[in-house]
């Protein structure tokens, strides 16, 4: 039976690993159906935050220019989780960004996992939605604030904490850890000639880039010039 793992959510700018950034990680470890520890990050993902997650999440550009990089905060959670296996819920969007920061810096990172979203669904078919906040309501696993990293974390572990102890012993390969599979190439840093063309056409356009350039990726790069021309159209020759 699984009773030693680490539970984990993140917050982030956007759904796409490979074009947003995270925000926010938060986890706590659990031995031996415990928690012992707990980790926080709150990251600033050098770009201003889209209103509706702010919205969502609470958390504001202010907030943030406090924050760690994310390089310190994917390299610390992966120290802190370290061989054990990870718990999350919809737990592979999660990992999705954890995957694709450490291919971008060639960092080896191989996680098993239980998902709780699955959980839900394969134990649960009967209720209406499957969300965590829909869960939480049901349960009355109480937050203190919704979408904020550790109180999701920790309310997932509530959370699975209840379908183990009511659903293992009736199908424990359920509970199982599984190997993650996130498939992702890696992104190199935008090209100077990108970083260059985008700031002109920004320019022209007069257009404020709200975001440290100097930090995007080749992806994020053409996604925000293809952005600019789709709105604003191509600078005369």
């Amino acid at each position: 039976m699984l009773s030693s793992y680490v539970v984990v959510d993140l917050e982030m700018t956007g759904l796409r690993a490979k074009t947003d950034r995270i925000l926010e990680i938060g986890a706590v470890k659990v031995k031996n159906n415990y928690i012992v520890e707990r980790f926080h990050k709150l990251v600033n993902p050098k770009m201003d935050i889209p209103p509706k997650v702010i919205e969502l999440t609470g958390i504001t550009n202010e907030m943030v220019q406090k924050g760690c990089d994310s390089g310190q905060a994917v390299e610390g959670f992966l120290e802190f989780s370290a061989a054990l296996p990870l718990i999350g819920h919809n737990l592979i969007f999660d990992y999705s960004f954890i995957k694709q920061y450490a291919i971008n810096h060639e960092i080896v990172v191989e996680k098993e996992g239980v998902d709780t979203l699955k959980l839900a669904r394969k134990f649960l078919p009967e209720l209406e939605k499957k969300t965590l906040d829909y869960l939480c309501n049901y349960f009355q696993i109480q937050r203190k604030q919704n979408h904020r990293a550790l109180e999701d974390a920790e309310a997932t572990n509530r959370l699975f904490q209840y379908l183990k102890g009511k659903f293992e012993l009736q199908e424990p390969s359920a509970f199982y850890p599984k190997p993650l599979q996130y498939k992702a190439k890696k992104q190199g840093p935008a090209s100077i000639r990108q970083k260059k063309y985008l700031k002109e056409l920004a320019d022209y356009h007069k257009i404020e880039l709200k975001i440290d350039t100097g930090s995007l990726t080749k992806n994020e790069a053409s996604r925000i010039t293809d952005n600019i021309l789709g709105k604003y159209g191509k600078m005369p020759r």
